[in-house]
């Protein structure tokens, strides 16, 4: 007694404050900032429990993927029919987008009749419930005049607990509320109403989403702003959505874009996260509930609980003497005798204290005026720790989101629905504050929903049809450049006749076959320095090789990059070649060998007719290269010249080589096998090791070395295929297959997008394959592509900026960052930005596919052409069998991240009696010159 004494005791010194004592007994329920900030943290920890597929079963907030992959981008439009379905009525609904006279520009235009259901059909049958519900949505449709014989989307809200595999197919998991039709649960919700419509008959309705309350709520809200990616429910019960990368979902396949995930957050708390925050008040209202230890969050925050919670504290208190003088009526002791409308009714800003004495009246007690005031404070501390609690949730989803896109600030809308949002007095303005303290690198904003649940499941459909659209527009337009497997087999059989037509003395080819001279590649007794020029690109490349026992791996290699202005590749042939020449007078003085006669090997990677190893007359230009009098002329001539007006220093140049000749040298070094070079970059070439009977541009040449040929041969001696074969005199043929084509022998397979970019080349008609293929082209490519589907509405709202219609904004570099595995799709919205390109979500996954799409092609086209190399030199060594390595250079094989894995496939599908490995070049072209000079040096010696 003495103990109850000083309790009473001291808090009648707090009598003149009655606030002061309301604090003191709810301490508990004051959760401050860190506070916060820790329940937002731990939020943040189960939504990645719930997100992973290892740990979903055990986690207590289920994170439920709804398929909902795009909130409204403005574009939608259309009439649509939904249903809504969770009470003992429901509602029948046309929805108008953006259609129809009476809409508002931009609107939403709504008719609906509500429904009721018999009491004996929600415990009925499933069939006999969703008969009904069809045979009411026929009725809606004579009533509205609505054309029956029209197909009619639907979509319906469905306010049951559904486990859902697609936009259109939900399993109901358990009924709720009054229902408890029969054969339902376990069962497609979806599948059970179309049948239902089959058996009613004379309706042609297409179901083409289900959604929920929350889900329904982002989606009308996002139809109006277009950052709004979060849905929120704050009434009778509570609950969260938002835009959820799709590689974060564990429980859905794929990767790329967004999807809504639906937290079902009120059951935060169930596995026990929450309980040193949870009050004896608390647990008390879990325990009187339906469904004791589940749903603790919402239990603590909605609608449903708030007035309980308030009435079990006063309860309390009264109990205590703290209140009422320690009376406590029948009606107190109650539950449900408060509600949350009496808690919002009790915190009104002019009214709030006469309308709580009005309550306690109600409730058989004698208020005082300072009982008023603490009941008063009891409400807003219990529904203030509502809103904390809500921020703190909504705090962990908008960090999600701002850590998801790696981005420091983070603007968003937050679409909210619930009574208790919508009729407290104070409730919004609360939380809106409280989000603002825990992140405020979020800007964020609060719409409130206007149109309902129906009206975001009829938004919900109507970008399911958008997307849908936009998915048969966006597959019609790349399907020219998607390869059959049929395609690819005509391309090899054109490239292989186009090889035999260019080994030919007589008669025109695209693929010009150029003899190169080299006679075999190197077998590792190379040795002595060589000097390695490059030219071939926008950089001219000076490089000393030192062979030991023809081991790269073994040589010192030094080498000086030097740049090719513009003006030079554009200007005089003797401008170009002065301009070589004096960067090899400064490397030569660099490494201090000017005064050293040292042999040469030079790469020159254009096209050139050769009579001879040192002797190269270019045949035409590629590239951006268009110097003036070059065509025609011997290159390494014009490159003497050039030495000789320096009359600084002397060069024994032995050799010149094409740049895949280059490459295949140098990776013969590492590996014998090696008799093709393959160059997949800025450009692309191929280069191979033919016997010398089959070229017949070099009559004279191959009876010679035949005859030598035959003179090593041992009479005495039987040999396999593979060791006959080696004696035979052969010869590196520099294909020039990107010739291929301008003679109109892939016309079929040319798109309108490729005869754009060549239109706009340097080179109209000339080179034909190598713009379907090399880097320099095929980013031109995809920028035509962006420009069609662009222009027809698909990307970028429609807007053609000046960077799109900018040629060359689409490097090589580029498409191989967006089509990076590891690159998320906010990085890929970077990379676009970085171009000028202001995307959305969606926009960023098309564009993806736009680049894949492109570089498979390239890949599958440049496999096609190597399968029929590989096929070509098998059956010249008449073998079943072939294990041949190619030698590879370039970036567009080294750095794009799928191009090398689909040409691989793609030989091997195409060319099975082949085993083809390839060997990415380490020293590139400008060893292979070195190699290939001292091949022919020693050659020359013997």
């Amino acid at each position: 007694m003495f103990a109850v004494h000083l309790v009473l005791s001291f808090f009648s010194k707090l009598q003149e404050d009655p606030t002061k004592k309301v604090d003191r007994f709810m301490y508990a329920m004051h959760l401050h900032d860190d506070q916060l900030s820790d329940i937002s943290a731990r939020f943040q920890a189960e939504m990645k429990k719930g997100l992973s597929a290892e740990s979903n079963a055990a986690a207590a907030v289920k994170m439920l993927p709804t398929h909902v992959h795009s909130t409204p981008d403005g574009s939608e439009k259309g009439h649509f029919l939904a249903l809504d379905l969770g009470g003992s009525k429901f509602k029948v609904l046309q929805v108008k987008v953006r259609e129809g006279t009476g809409v508002r520009r931009g609107g939403v235009e709504m008719e609906e009749k509500t429904y009721p259901i018999p009491e004996e059909l929600l415990t009925g049958s499933g069939k006999e419930l969703f008969d009904h519900v069809s045979e009411s949505l026929k009725d809606f449709l004579h009533e509205k005049k609505i054309s029956v014989e029209k197909k009619h989307p639907l979509a319906l809200t469905f306010s049951f607990p559904c486990e859902q595999s697609a936009l259109n197919q939900g399993l109901l998991l358990n009924w709720s509320k009054n229902f408890r039709a029969r054969g339902v649960q376990g069962k497609d919700v979806i599948q059970a109403l179309r049948e239902a419509v089959n058996r009613t008959g004379g309706m042609d309705v297409e179901v083409l989403a289900m959604v929920n309350d929350t889900v329904a709520t982002m989606m009308t809200c996002g139809f109006d702003d277009r950052y709004c990616e979060v849905g929120l429910i704050v009434g009778s019960g509570t609950n969260a959505c938002y835009m959820e990368e799709l590689h974060h979902i564990d429980l859905v396949e794929g990767d790329e874009g967004r999807m809504c995930v639906n937290t079902e957050w009120g059951a935060f708390g169930d596995d026990g996260a929450l309980n040193d925050y949870i009050t004896e008040f608390d647990r008390e209202v879990d325990a009187a509930s339906n469904n004791p230890g589940k749903q603790i969050l919402e239990k603590m925050v909605s609608g449903m609980y708030l007035g309980e919670l308030v009435r079990l504290v006063l309860l309390k208190m009264a109990k205590l003497g703290l209140l009422f003088e320690g009376q406590v009526s029948d009606a107190l002791r109650t539950k449900g005798k408060i509600t949350t409308a009496h808690v919002a009714a009790m915190e009104e800003y002019k009214h709030g204290l006469k309308n709580t004495r009005n309550i306690l009246v109600d409730l058989d007690l004698s208020p005082t005026p300072d009982d008023c005031i603490a009941v008063q404070h009891v409400s807003t501390i219990v529904s203030f720790r509502s809103s904390n609690l809500v921020a703190a949730g909504l705090a962990a989803i908008l960090t999600q989101i701002r850590q998801n896109r790696h981005l420091r600030t983070l603007r968003i809308t937050v679409g909210v629905d619930g009574t208790v949002y919508k009729t407290h007095p104070r409730y919004a303005n609360r939380l809106h504050k409280v989000v603002q303290r825990l992140i405020p690198e979020c800007h964020v904003r609060f719409v409130l929903s206007d149109g309902g649940s129906s009206k975001g499941a009829a938004l919900v459909t109507a970008v399911a049809q958008r997307l849908a659209s936009q998915r048969r527009q966006v597959d019609e337009t790349l399907s020219p450049l998607r390869l059959s497997g049929e395609q690819l087999l005509l391309v090899k059989k054109r490239m292989r006749g186009a090889l035999e037509a260019g080994l030919k003395s007589k008669g025109p080819s695209a693929v010009k076959m150029l003899p190169s001279y080299v006679y075999q590649t190197p077998d590792g007794t190379e040795h002595g320095k060589y000097l390695a020029l490059g030219l071939g690109g926008t950089n001219f490349r000076a490089l000393l090789v030192d062979l030991k026992k023809g081991l790269l791996q073994n040589s010192r290699l030094n080498h000086k990059i030097y740049p090719t202005p513009v003006e030079i590749m554009q200007g005089s042939g003797e401008e170009l070649f002065d301009h070589i020449a004096q960067c090899v007078g400064d490397f030569l003085d660099y490494m201090g060998m000017k005064s050293a006669r040292l042999p040469a090997g030079f790469t020159f990677s254009f096209p050139c007719e050769q009579a001879g190893i040192d002797t190269g007359t270019l045949v035409s230009w590629t590239k951006r290269f268009k110097a003036t009098d070059c065509e025609g002329h011997d290159v390494v001539g014009m490159l003497r010249e050039a030495i000789k007006r320096r009359n600084e220093f002397d060069l024994d140049i032995v050799s010149v080589v094409n740049d895949t000749v280059g490459t295949m040298m140098s990776c013969a070094c590492e590996d014998p096998r090696c008799e093709i070079g393959l160059i997949a970059g800025t450009g692309t070439n191929v280069c191979y090791m033919e016997e010398l009977k089959n070229i017949e541009k070099i009559e004279q040449e191959k009876g010679h070395m035949e005859r030598e040929g035959e003179e090593k041969q041992d009479d005495g001696a039987e040999r396999e295929k593979k060791e006959e074969h080696a004696g035979i005199p052969k010869m590196c043929i520099n294909t020039e297959w990107g010739g291929l084509g301008d003679d109109g022998s892939l016309d079929d397979i040319i798109t309108h997008y490729d005869s754009e970019v060549d239109q706009n080349s340097l080179n109209p008609g000339k080179q034909r394959f190598e713009k379907l293929i090399s880097g320099m082209y095929f980013g031109e490519v995809v920028r035509q592509v962006l420009l069609n589907l662009t222009r027809g509405g698909l990307l970028f709202r429609g807007q053609v900026t000046e960077a799109l219609k900018t040629p060359g904004i689409f490097h090589t570099k580029y498409l191989s960052q967006i089509e990076s595995d590891r690159l998320a799709l906010l990085q890929v919205r970077s990379v676009l930005q970085q171009l000028g390109l202001d995307s959305t979500c969606d926009d960023s996954i098309i564009v993806k596919e736009v680049c894949g799409a492109v570089s498979h092609r390239a890949a599958q086209l440049c496999g096609a052409g190597l399968a029929a190399v590989v096929d070509k030199i098998r059956e010249n060594r008449g073998l079943d069998h072939l294990d041949i390595t190619v030698g590879v250079d370039g970036s567009l094989y080294k750095l794009h991240p799928h191009f090398s894995g689909v040409l691989q496939q793609t030989v091997k599908m195409l060319a099975p009696q082949c085993t083809v490995s390839f060997l990415p070049s380490e020293g590139g072209s400008g060893t292979g010159a070195a190699l290939t000079a001292a091949v022919a040096r020693k050659k020359l010696e013997k």
